[in-house]
């Protein structure tokens, strides 16, 4: 298959044009020029340079790879005939059977935007956070300011980088944190025996136990399983240790987990999640 540049960058121009800031949990800011998101925005949803943006909706740059439209699909909300036109125009084959799934429904995505008052997000079967609302950037930090790849929960946990923005951690006590280790490696071990075909759990796999020795000893260990509804202690920067109710509901036909964090009313948790919906990420972010 051939690009079709033109019709291409035209997608793109009208796809960024329908979507607002609040859609995808930024600011919408006031003196807004441009209808829908700007360039800017969706380079840093996607993982991409703004300069690579320009480019495609001029209908100019290289091919862009299918790590990038899936990331570009994800940040404009395709659905899923709209991510395999994206593929189409670019000259790639869609993601096939075997792989995955790394796009969300729209419908999935208007459903986590309904939970205002409450942290949502929504992981791939190998841990990658997909989508998330404010309220989640709020409670664990800015989701869009990390790099794509570096949005997965194994690779934050075992291989931290410096270069990444301030993020909240998870665990009370050691005793904790390694059971929340545990159960993401058993997670993602499970996920490796279901998609023996995807090259992006086997490089993860192999990128952790390589540089990794904590990991490595617990995913030889053998724990499997998926993600467990439990309580999770997240060590928020400004407000301190929060303990919360962590629900996993699955998406079936897309392996997928919209995680929610709630605690029961008149708690101290119930408190400090009616703080952050007021500070908000700034707060985490300027710390």
């Amino acid at each position: 298959m051939a690009i079709n540049r033109t019709e291409l960058a035209a997608v793109l121009r009208h796809a960024r044009e329908l979507i607002s800031p609040g859609e995808v949990g930024l600011p919408s800011g006031v003196h807004r020029r441009t209808p829908g998101l700007r360039r800017e925005e969706v380079a840093m949803l996607a993982g991409i340079s703004v300069d690579y943006v320009v480019r495609l909706e001029q209908g100019r740059g290289s091919v862009p790879s299918a790590q990038v439209l899936g990331a570009l699909a994800r940040a404009l909300r395709l659905d899923l005939d709209g991510r395999n036109q994206l593929f189409h125009l670019a000259g790639v084959a869609p993601p096939g059977p075997g792989v995955i799934d790394m796009h969300v429904r729209p419908s999935v995505l208007r459903l986590i935007d309904r939970f205002a008052d409450l942290p949502v997000v929504v992981m791939s079967a190998k841990g990658d956070v997909l989508a998330w609302n404010a309220m989640a950037s709020a409670l664990q930090g800015d989701w869009s300011a990390l790099p794509p790849h570096r949005r997965n929960i194994n690779r934050l946990r075992f291989l931290p980088d410096p270069a990444d923005p301030r993020m909240s951690t998870v665990g009370a006590t050691e005793e904790e944190f390694e059971a929340t280790a545990q159960q993401s490696v058993g997670s993602l071990r499970s996920a490796a025996a279901r998609y023996p075909d995807d090259t992006g759990s086997s490089a993860l796999v192999h990128e952790l136990r390589t540089k990794s020795a904590h990991f490595a000893e617990l995913w030889d260990k053998g724990t499997v399983g998926g993600w467990r509804n439990h309580t999770k202690t997240v060590n928020h920067p400004a407000l301190g240790p929060i303990v919360l109710d962590c629900d996993a509901l699955h998406i079936p036909d897309v392996d997928q987990s919209v995680i929610v964090y709630s605690a029961a009313p008149g708690t101290h948790a119930a408190e400090s999640l009616a703080l952050l919906r007021v500070l908000g990420v700034h707060e985490l972010s300027s710390r």
